[in-house]
């Protein structure tokens, strides 16, 4: 399949991604640049200086809200995407709300009281949707523990066992591997069966 007829598939599939962070921001600009025709994108926090080590913002842009900062950055990216921001704290009772029109959801949430919520409203609410996720991923090295793991349409990203704390900060490199591996699977649902 040529690029051309990959965007020509692409531009009328949306996806929607539940958090703009370091998993979120990186997923929908690896998204955009391949020409997903809509992105719904949803989160509540502004940018802080810490961000920057892994979150596709700039110096410039600490303090702004991420949603609307990411929408912009898309924009300069590939501004025939269609992004449709939400300057809101994700929740089981919006998440019907924002994603109904999505092929696809990726989560990409920091807590992990958040990626359960998600997943059982996910669940409980769209059960015919994929839903993919990012768990395991702070720290460096360790190239070989990163997989994906499928049980039906919830397919997971990541080793499932370092979690995020002070003394392993998410950084850069394997945050950008799984948020680009979060990408990659999109596409191939995407592009299945065309």
């Amino acid at each position: 399949m040529t690029f051309m007829e990959i965007q020509k598939i692409l531009k009328n599939k949306t996806v929607g991604i539940a958090g703009c962070g370091g998993l979120g921001s990186n997923c929908a600009v690896a998204l955009a640049r391949v020409g997903v025709g809509t992105l719904i994108i949803a989160d509540f926090d502004k940018i802080e200086e810490s961000n920057l080590n892994r979150q596709y913002y700039f110096y410039d842009q600490i303090g702004l809200p991420k949603s609307e900062t990411l929408k912009e950055n898309i924009k300069r990216i590939n501004p025939k995407v269609n992004v449709i921001n939400h300057q809101v704290f994700v929740d089981e009772k919006n998440i019907p709300v924002i994603f109904k029109d999505c092929d696809i959801i990726v989560e990409a949430f920091d807590k992990v009281e958040a990626k359960e919520m998600i997943i059982k409203t996910v669940n409980k609410v769209f059960p015919d949707k994929y839903l993919v996720c990012g768990i395991g991923m702070a720290g460096w090295g360790q190239n070989a523990l990163i997989r994906e793991q499928r049980f039906g349409k919830l397919i997971i990203c990541g080793d499932g066992i370092n979690e995020i704390s002070d003394s392993n900060p998410p950084l850069a490199p394997r945050v950008g591997i799984v948020s680009n591996m979060q990408a990659n699977i999109v596409l191939e649902l995407l592009l299945k069966n065309n």
